[in-house]
């Protein structure tokens, strides 16, 4: 009996029906893209075109690149054959009001913070950029969104707790100088809506 185990092993392996563990899992291969572009509203354009292939956010950054000089850059990814399942909203703005009230009227549209950063504007000072993402097949989920913008960080400390205590979550930040206000911290919070 003993020496048929040895030729059991030799079949099963050479049939390929024993595989280590580490080959056991395959992982789905991700395909990647990088958008830059000097004008934001290129950007939601690009955004919006790459999702209706599949492609869904997944970071963006505000700056001097070697060769673009100053560009709003993302990456966008995709894995499988999904189409059309995400919109994009882009918001820039140098005043925080703006952007306060922008991002609530997108939240109430179904859209939902994903990122932001700093990109200098053409009319002078940053603007702060805020990448949106509404997902279609899902259903809309309310949030109040609250900005928080200091040039002091113990200021931020304070609003961010009193914010904070209210029931609001961070979701990001960003270092900006902007036209009006100087040099700016931007904390963005939100909380779900109550009904």
């Amino acid at each position: 009996m003993r020496t048929h185990v040895p030729s059991v092993i030799m079949a099963v392996v050479a049939l390929g029906l024993w595989r280590p563990a580490a080959h056991a899992q395959t992982s789905a291969a991700v395909e990647f893209r990088v958008l830059a572009t000097s004008k934001t509203s290129t950007m939601e354009k690009e955004l919006n075109e790459a999702a209706e292939a599949g492609f869904r956010f997944q970071a963006v950054m505000g700056g001097d690149t070697a060769f673009g000089g100053n560009e709003v850059v993302a990456v966008i990814s995709r894995s499988g054959a999904s189409r059309g399942r995400y919109a994009y909203e882009l918001l820039a703005t140098s005043k925080t009001s703006t952007m306060q009230k922008e991002l609530q009227e997108a939240a109430d549209a179904g859209f939902e913070y994903r990122g932001q950063t700093v990109f200098k504007s053409v009319f002078g000072g940053d603007e702060v950029v805020c990448i949106l993402e509404r997902d279609k097949d899902a259903p809309i989920q309310a949030f109040e969104y609250k900005l928080v913008a200091t040039s002091k960080t113990g200021t931020l400390q304070k609003e961010l707790l009193e914010v904070g205590s209210a029931g609001y979550q961070m979701v990001g930040m960003t270092v900006s100088k902007t036209a009006i206000g100087g040099k700016e911290l931007v904390a963005i919070t939100r909380r779900a809506r109550t009904p």
